[in-house]
């Protein structure tokens, strides 16, 4: 089994006590009843310790979305073909999808990556670094090999690196057919459980093309020894991943170890979070969670990481959409943090004891 890279075990920076003290405090003194602003409360402290900062930002934000192409597509576990993936690249590109959408309505940076999709050549505002040319199929063969899985690893360290600079928060979307297989496969493996509890439909599958995906999942983690015991990241990656699962894991561990809190998205996104967490703890204190999706495995997945997301629209998209709209409601709690007078400020008499 390779060994991941060195860099990936590095040490998180921690939360900064102090910082968190001065926010409780500030918070204890505005003018509303004390937690009458709810987890709006919670947030705001928590990124300030996060940022060590009595000042708290999520003004400078980027959204990194990886691309990637699986295998197992052909097998008919989404009801769109592998080709779409390609062609949505093209609507990034022109800003036509719902996350362009989402992030020109927040000024957030968007940055379109292929890490491992069947395009042949480059699409024109699309960064291209791939191993591949997307996964093989896992039902039959083991979906990376440990280079790609070290290139890919590699990519999404540098490409969210450079996406990342000068941020106050950053958010991480994905686009590739078939990938809640993958991922459903993913969570599977790491949860030890069968591929019913986490497999959802998706695209929007039928009864019977669910129940075709299903068992397909069951039996690929069967064919790869991914049941009934303790299993390594790496192991589960290299069985059943994808490339944008992957680089998704690398973005991750190196945004929590330069200091900058993550807004998760949906499932996918999700369960390469989980992983990240797998690999390196000290990530989770990085992580915050954006929204719960209608993808069945998310909520079990979410309770594996002891989260709780901020928002519950019945999302199923993809794409960092719900992070997207997420970052709305960070921004909102900062602000109010921030800028709301104090009871002394205001001239307001605070409660009796």
């Amino acid at each position: 089994m390779p060994i991941l890279p060195a860099w990936m075990s590095e040490p998180c920076p921690s939360p900064s006590a102090p910082h968190v003290a001065r926010a409780l405090a500030r918070q204890a003194v505005l003018t509303k009843p004390a937690g009458a602003l709810g987890r709006l409360e919670s947030l705001a402290v928590t990124l300030a310790g996060l940022q060590a900062s009595d000042v708290p930002r999520a003004d400078s934000v980027a959204v990194v979305l990886f691309a990637g192409d699986h295998g197992v597509a052909r097998h008919g576990v989404s009801a769109y073909p592998s080709a779409v993936t390609v062609q949505m690249l093209r609507n990034f590109a022109a800003g036509g999808a719902a996350v362009c959408v989402l992030a020109h309505q927040i000024g957030a940076r968007l940055v379109v990556a292929d890490v491992g999709t069947v395009a042949e050549a480059p699409v024109g505002g699309v960064e291209t670094r791939k191993a591949r040319c997307g996964t093989r199929d896992f039902t039959v063969e083991p979906a990376l090999t440990a280079p790609e899985l070290a290139d890919t690893l590699e990519a999404g360290r540098s490409i969210a690196g450079a996406a990342m600079a000068g941020c106050d928060l950053v958010a991480f979307g994905e686009m590739g057919i078939a990938n809640t297989a993958s991922a459903a496969a993913l969570a599977a493996a790491l949860l030890g459980c069968g591929a019913g509890d986490v497999t959802g439909r998706g695209t929007g599958l039928d009864d019977a093309a669910l129940a075709r995906k299903i068992a397909l999942i069951d039996g690929a983690l069967v064919r790869h020894g991914l049941t009934g015991r303790s299993v390594a990241p790496e192991a589960a990656l290299l069985a059943v991943g994808g490339f944008e699962i992957v680089a998704l894991v690398a973005a991750i561990i190196a945004a929590a170890q330069s200091r900058l809190p993550v807004v998760v998205d949906g499932f996918i996104v999700t369960v390469a979070a989980l992983l990240a967490v797998r690999i390196n703890p000290g990530v989770r204190s990085w992580l915050l969670f954006g929204h719960r999706s209608a993808e069945q495995g998310h909520a079990r997945v979410l309770a594996a990481l002891d989260a709780e997301p901020l928002l519950d629209l019945g999302l199923r998209l993809g794409e960092g959409s719900g992070a997207a709209l997420a970052i709305a409601v960070v921004r909102a709690a900062v602000a109010l943090h921030n800028d709301m007078a104090t009871f002394d400020e205001a001239g307001v008499t605070d409660r009796t004891a």
